[in-house]
This record gives structure tokens, C-alpha cells and sequence, in this order.
């Protein structure tokens, strides 16, 4: 077998983004796009007694699911406008995930290099923030898969800088949020820039690696393809920004992220997510965010071995 190479690449053509706010209760509305996801009218989300008690018993006392998000990766999960509100297509499969379970489903945003350790350490049942699940992440948490990107490119419009790909990246200031599978595609790749490096900033949120690059401080940001599409597409960002390509490297999965020491909620979410998918619920809530083009057609456990360790 030949060796395997340092990335993979998916061409993909940019589709504008339909951009709704919705609140999270609000389910069951008419799609906005299919970007490629199985078009079905959703069934009603129903409760589920039998994995409602398959939850582990200090959950189903205390009623309510906590998840830590890294509310700076719009359309995944971003604050609405009142500052407060988190919104996206995670905070709206969450809220899907607890009508299944019977529980309250609430999110919190903490900073992404510090989401692991929140679950891990049990102040989080869940992580769902556009996590990559990786081989190093599954020796902290366990995934329950539900989501497929790549990394893109974002430049400022006009692309001043004349970055069409990776190797246009040497020589050149790059923002990236720290902790990120982006810092290890940068990380890896470095090798063959030669004397001329790239220059990694990395930063707390990707909102912080954004401004770097609109102020002209960095060339480039690297970040999901998800929220490089939207940030492309949105009215109020689309003046300042553009893909370098429709590129996307490295595709991975995204996985919910539970504790290795919770096999119960675990493999209670993911039954809760295989029922989504089937009720075509999982479907429309993507499509509705503009993102149905990285659905998955089963709720699988560690796929971490398809992308590159980081």
C-alpha cells in the first residue's frame, strides 16, 4: 500500500447560505436549500421513554443536558444578536437530541482549547462545537459522529495576496484558532515551504483569527468549510472576505464529544441521533443552516482513523 499523503482534497462548489436565526424550538420549518441531503418532510421529534432511562440516573434527576460550545463558528453555533443567545445548527440539533431524550438541553460557551478538558472533567456533558473527532482527541473524550468538513481557506475579497492553495500560504502570516485541526494541516505542511515558513498566529476564538485577516494583519485564516461558506455568503461579512479555492482539506467528521468514563449517554445520544436521522429531522435542520452538504447517513462512534492524528 502506498503511503498515505499528507492531506486529501474535496473540491466542493460554494452555495450561497440561507442565513436564518431561528430559535431552538423551532424545528419543523420549510427548508431553505438541499445542498445534497435527502429531501423528506421531517416526522414529528417524539420522546423516547426507553432512552430517556437508558441516561445515567444523576442526568435524568437533574433534567437537563449541558453542552460547552465554542460559540465563535457560525453557522455551527454563533451568539444571535441579543449577545446571549447561542444559535446555529448544533445549538438546534441539541435542543432536536433532548425532545428524544426527554431532557432540557442547555449550551454554554467556553473557549475551544479549553472544551475537552470541561467534559472530560464532567463540568459538561457534551461538547458540540465543530470539533473534528481525530485519533489524539479520542484518547480524552469518545465522538458520536455527525457531521463531515474540510478546512478552506479565507482571504480578504479581492484576494489581494493571490492565495489559491496550501503552498500560496508560505512566507505568510496565517490566523488560526488555537487548538484547532487547522494548526496541525499548518503544522504538518510546513515541511515543504522550505526557508520560507508560514507564520501560524493562532488565537482564542476565530472571531479574534478573522480580525487579524480583515485588518490586514494576517494573509490568511484557515478555518471549516461550514463557517467559511457562511462567512463568504453573509450580507454582513461577504465585503470583507473570499475562498481562496472551493478546496477543502483534510475532511473529517465532527463528533459529539462525551467522557470515556459515560458509555451510557454516549450510546444513549447516539441512538437519539440515529432517530433523528431517520425522522429526517437531522436533515432539515441542516438544510435549513445551509449545511446539508455535510450530512451523514449514520451516527457512528470514534471515526477519528479517517483524518490525519491532531
Amino acid at each position: 500500500m502506498s503511503p498515505r499523503p499528507y492531506h486529501r482534497r474535496v473540491s466542493v462548489p460554494v452555495a450561497a447560505l440561507c442565513l436564518l436565526m431561528a430559535p431552538l424550538t423551532t424545528l419543523l420549518v420549510t427548508a431553505c436549500g438541499t445542498g445534497g441531503a435527502e429531501e423528506r418532510t421531517p416526522a414529528p421529534i417524539a420522546y423516547d421513554r426507553a432512552l430517556h432511562m437508558a441516561l445515567p440516573a444523576a442526568l435524568r434527576a437533574r433534567g437537563v443536558l449541558m453542552v460547552s460550545t465554542d460559540a465563535s463558528y457560525a453557522p455551527a453555533s454563533s451568539f444571535a444578536a441579543d449577545g446571549r443567545t447561542i444559535v446555529g445548527f448544533e445549538p438546534d440539533l441539541g435542543a432536536a437530541l433532548g425532545k428524544v431524550l426527554g431532557v432540557k438541553v442547555r449550551f454554554t460557551n467556553v473557549d475551544f482549547s479549553q472544551v475537552l478538558a470541561h467534559v472530560s472533567g464532567h463540568h459538561s456533558d457534551l461538547i458540540m462545537s465543530a470539533m473534528t473527532d481525530t485519533p489524539v482527541r479520542e484518547r480524552q473524550v469518545d465522538f458520536v459522529n455527525y457531521f463531515s468538513a474540510g478546512t478552506s481557506i479565507v482571504v480578504q475579497r479581492g484576494n489581494p495576496a493571490g492565495i489559491s492553495d496550501l503552498a500560496g500560504l508560505c512566507g505568510r502570516v496565517v490566523a488560526v484558532e488555537e487548538s484547532t485541526v487547522q494548526v496541525d494541516l499548518i503544522s504538518r505542511f510546513q515541511a515543504t515551504c522550505g526557508a520560507k515558513r508560514i507564520l501560524v498566529r493562532p488565537f482564542g476564538t476565530n472571531t479574534d483569527a478573522l480580525v487579524q485577516l480583515r485588518t490586514g494583519r494576517a494573509a490568511a485564516v484557515l478555518t471549516d468549510y461550514p463557517p467559511a461558506a457562511h462567512l463568504v455568503s453573509d450580507s454582513r461579512t461577504r465585503a470583507n472576505y473570499q475562498l481562496a479555492s472551493t478546496t477543502q482539506y483534510e475532511p473529517g467528521d465532527y463528533g459529539i464529544a462525551v467522557a470515556k468514563d459515560n458509555p451510557k449517554l454516549r450510546e444513549a445520544v447516539r441512538a437519539a441521533l440515529e432517530r433523528l436521522m431517520r425522522s429526517g429531522v437531522y436533515q432539515e435542520v441542516l438544510r435549513r443552516w445551509g449545511v446539508a452538504g455535510g450530512a451523514v447517513v449514520a451516527a457512528t462512534v470514534n471515526g477519528g482513523g479517517n483524518v490525519p492524528p491532531g
